[in-house]
């Protein structure tokens, strides 16, 4: 019997596939990259066509071996790695090392064969090692492409950064983007300028029902968001049109109309990435972690099975065979009246054909999600019914609203604007509806209002006036720090995980609250990369240099002339930088106002962690004070201590600004590293389940939000963000819940373990029983 090697990347995945191929085949796992460049700098060879200098990466060496000596004992090979640039990477390296072995007994004149299958089912696996193709060196370019530019990139600006600013600094092409957006974000939020305005709302009545409209002309003219921004005003606006209406308003113009509302396309990367983090929390890397699951294959009464298709993808397509059979489940399932005369076609925005595969999908439709819950943790079972829910209904008919408006006149010069709607078939919605950011999620049903015609008169019997303030620009979640790199053409569906990730573990930016903060380090590094390689943090360049890689995969472009075309200018602007700029001009700015103990400029200075406030004059004169502290404040401080001495060496105690914000600390440091906090942490009652020494105590963070931790701390670090209450998990058995409220779903009680995944809605009365 033929003996066939087939390699895929996962163990998980082999043994999915296993089941499909039978005895003729052996599955072996590389487990991902098997090699990578140098990790020194020549691995790309600038001045040699940039030859790349690889090696085995130490981790996967023995899995190397087992497929080395597999290869001996095999009459043929097939390589099954991911449908994508990364995957063809790591197929062409495994057949680059087998081929460069002396010993011909391993690859020789073998038949190598590369198979690739957007998901693990029987039909898609077999067709796959039936049709067989080469190894599509257009996409191993594209990859090997942006691996140089990226090592490029980082190998050259980290170093730069360490001189310039801090050591251990680095410096991403695709990152430091993302990086510039969150700062700019953060910068239009602390110059924004609150504004006052008010609107005017009339409770009106007619046919025995009450409404409400909003005014919307006054005096014959169209109000605006900023036409009255006092309560004075709106006082007089109210009174004269309280006036002139007497009580009454005639409907002017009556508007009825019939709108659709469309189902959305099925998931791509990105979207998928958005949804799970709006609608069920997931962050970026647990959304892709369980769609990797859902993909590889999970163990289900018949055996391992791939749940999902391929989850890095741009593609919005779905196949005819999975078209067919979702027509087919929407008759069962919903009702044939449900179900679309033809199915519903999407259009794939992105350029690169060759990589737009399918959308994420079900393997299979027929597998809802209530039907395999039992074999699915909780984690799994959110996203798959995500995945199910959305590409169902991308395939239904749409959702049909009545909308109705209605102009009502007070007097000859005032008009106030009333509507309503009311959705009369739910259709996709009775399956999906898309999450939305930094909004109100649309109501469901706004009552329709009565029926009315012009000439009619209603009942004004009060006009209410509102107060409200404009607001800042909302940070960038996940969710929706992916969607600004998307629409920019920054980044891919394989590099959005590592984006976020990347600043987070290099703590350029916080998440706190499930929104990005840019640290004190982040916004030095952007500054200076944005004064000085304004051309690299540039989001039309960086879109411009993906189209690029992707002209390279499919086979438009050369990728070592692309290379060149990066490169030169590049080294130029780098070598530039290190000469003529000097730290001082990156790591401190000149402030328009002077020491108040020597009268010399002050600056902003970089810390060991965070920036500050510091006399130019230093060493001589040492005056500091914290960037959120304003002048004249450390006298106030001063007060506070009163002349209080350390418990601990008897030295004096000052107020001193940390990464948290204030505390007390021993004027002796570093010699006493004496601390206190200002504000002693309140005691919840629950014993830490953790270390099962502490108390949890009410903590706030430098952000100011409420979160809870050990009293321990930093001897234990247990934290979580809503409060806690003692009861225990009837799911995990953790010894603690908490309480999570929303004015979506009111109030709940959570399991704090994300791998257990309990909540239970409850009334306020409740919670002390």
């Amino acid at each position: 019997m033929t003996k066939n090697l087939v390699i895929v990347e996962s163990p998980a995945k082999a043994k999915t596939i296993k089941k499909y191929l039978g005895t003729g085949f052996t599955i072996l796992a590389s487990y991902g990259h098997v090699r990578d460049l140098l990790p020194k700098e020549g691995a790309v060879d600038t001045a040699n066509h940039f030859e790349m200098r690889y090696e085995l990466i130490a981790k996967n060496e023995k899995h190397m071996d087992a497929i080395i000596n597999a290869m001996k004992k095999a009459d043929a090979l097939y390589l099954a790695t991911d449908p994508d640039r990364e995957g063809e990477a790591i197929s062409w390296h495994i057949y680059m090392i087998l081929k460069g072995l002396k010993d011909k007994k391993v690859l020789g004149k073998k038949p190598v064969y590369r198979v690739a299958f957007n998901e693990i089912t029987q039909s898609a696996v077999q067709a796959a090692v039936a049709l067989p193709r080469e190894i599509s060196m257009d996409l191993v370019n594209a990859q090997q492409a942006r691996r140089a530019l990226d090592y490029l990139v980082g190998f050259n600006l980290s170093p730069l950064l360490w001189k310039k600013i801090r050591y251990g600094l680095s410096a991403g092409r695709v990152q430091s983007p993302a990086l510039r957006m969150i700062v700019e974000r953060e910068e239009e939020i602390e110059k924004f300028v609150q504004q006052e305005y008010w609107n005017l709302t009339s409770a009106l009545e007619a046919e025995k029902k009450t409404f409400t409209a909003r005014l919307a002309v006054f005096d014959n003219e169209k109000l605006e968001q900023f036409s009255i921004t006092t309560q004075a005003r709106a006082e007089a606006v109210k009174a004269q049109v309280m006036k002139e209406a007497k009580g009454k308003l005639a409907v002017s113009k009556v508007e009825k109309k019939q709108r659709k509302r469309h189902p959305t396309a099925p998931f791509i990367t990105s979207t998928l990435q958005q949804e799970a983090a709006r609608k069920i929390g997931f962050t970026v890397q647990r959304t892709m972690r369980i769609a990797q699951q859902l993909y590889e294959g999970v163990e289900l009464a018949a055996g391992s099975t791939g749940l999902i298709s391929y989850m890095r993808t741009d593609s919005v397509n779905l196949s005819k065979e999975a078209v067919q059979e979702i027509r087919e489940l929407i008759v069962a399932r919903y009702g044939k009246e449900n179900l679309p005369d033809e199915e519903r076609l999407y259009r794939t925005k992105a350029k690169n054909a060759q990589e737009a595969h399918e959308a994420i999908r079900p393997t299979s439709a027929r597998l809802t999600p209530e039907s395999i819950k039992s074999f699915l943790s909780p984690e799994q079972y959110k996203l798959y019914d995500l995945i199910w829910k959305r590409t169902v209904a991308s395939q239904m008919i749409s959702a049909s609203i009545d909308t109705m408006t209605i102009d009502l006149s007070a007097g000859q010069a005032h008009s106030f604007h009333a509507t309503g709607s009311v959705i009369t078939d739910l259709g996709y919605m009775r399956v999906y509806e898309e999450g939305t950011d930094d909004k109100p999620e649309e109501l469901a049903n706004e009552p329709l209002l009565p029926a009315l015609k012009v000439g009619d008169k209603v009942t004004l019997s009060d006009i209410e006036t509102h107060q409200h303030f404009t607001e800042p620009p909302p940070r960038y979640s996940e969710a929706t720090l992916i969607k600004a790199l998307e629409e920019h053409g920054i980044g891919r569906p394989s590099t959005y995980a590592a984006i976020v990730s990347t600043l987070q573990t290099r703590e350029y930016v916080m998440l706190e609250n499930k929104r990005f903060y840019p640290t004190d380090i982040g916004r030095v590094v952007i500054k200076f990369l944005t004064q000085h390689f304004t051309r690299y943090v540039d989001y039309g360049f960086t879109a411009k240099l993906e189209d690029e890689l992707d002209d390279v995969s499919r086979g438009e472009k050369e990728w070592v002339p692309l290379l060149e075309a990066f490169w030169d200018p590049f080294k130029g602007q780098v070598d530039n930088i290190l000469e003529t700029v000097k730290r001082q001009d990156v790591t401190q700015e000149l402030l328009n106002e002077k020491c108040p103990e020597c009268q010399k400029p002050l600056s902003i200075r970089l810390g060991k962690r965070d920036r500050f406030i510091g006399c130019t004059g230093y060493p001589e004169c040492s005056y500091t004070r914290a960037m959120q502290e304003q002048p004249g404040e450390a006298a106030e401080d001063a007060e506070l201590i009163d002349g209080r001495q350390c418990s601990d060496c008897g030295g004096e105690l000052k107020i001193k600004h940390g990464r948290f914000g204030k505390f007390i600390g021993c004027g002796n440091y570093p010699k006493c590293k004496h601390i206190e906090s200002l504000n002693k942490p309140a005691d919840t009652g629950v014993e830490c389940p953790e270390c099962k020494e502490g108390k949890i105590v009410k903590r706030q963070s430098r952000r100011g939000r409420v979160f809870f931790s050990c009293s321990r701390y930093p001897d234990c670090k247990y934290a979580i963000w809503n409060e806690p209450i003692a009861k225990s998990c009837p799911t995990c058995a953790w010894p603690l819940l908490t309480i999570k409220k929303t004015k979506k779903r009111g109030t709940e009680l959570v399991c704090p373990r994300q791998t257990c995944g309990f909540i239970k809605q409850v009334e306020e009365s409740d919670l002390s029983g």
